[in-house]
């Protein structure tokens, strides 16, 4: 009995595993392809809000949205310095997630995380006094899962910043 029951519990286990439908693997080349294609919607959504908004905007070789509309007269940042900006970030539907009048100016060492990629990049095209503008797409904000508070997963992000200061510690 026990020797019927093994065997019928292999068929029934053969029978299940068996799959008429063969799943293709998931190549590298797929999940690059995937990539591609949200890069691209992204960059899609961030041209159409900077044309809604009548910004002129420059966009890095990283794909980073920037405008510089205000110039001051500091010196350029530099990476290995403190730099201290007051900001207002938001998404793209307008809802503003965290700015400096409710947190505090947001202060880094430029070069050493601890920001947003493209927070990093952008800084280094400003000099002290400067107002810009950054749209960054999710791969150079907070990523596949967002910040788990107030920025969702895969959301591009708008900064409206201005470099207040930069020192050596």
């Amino acid at each position: 009995m026990r020797i019927i029951g093994t065997i019928l519990l292999c068929v029934v286990f053969a029978a299940c595993s068996s799959n008429s439908t063969k799943r293709q693997p998931v190549t590298d080349e797929m999940l690059v392809n995937i990539n591609r294609t949200l890069v691209d919607m992204d960059q899609e959504r961030i041209e159409s809000y900077a044309e809604r908004h009548n910004w002129d905007m420059k966009v890095s070789p990283t794909g980073m949205w920037y405008q510089i509309y205000e110039h001051g007269n500091g010196d350029s940042v530099r990476v290995g310095k403190v730099v201290t900006l007051n900001y207002k970030l938001s998404l793209l539907n307008g809802k503003e997630c965290y700015s400096s009048d409710s947190l505090g100016s947001k202060v880094f060492r430029v070069g050493q995380g601890g920001v947003e990629t493209g927070l990093e990049e952008a800084v280094l095209l400003m000099r002290v006094g400067d107002k810009a503008r950054l749209i960054m797409p999710a791969f150079m904000a907070h990523g596949l899962i967002g910040d788990g508070n107030k920025i969702p997963a895969r959301a591009t992000i708008v900064y409206e910043t201005e470099i207040i200061s930069q020192s050596d510690n």
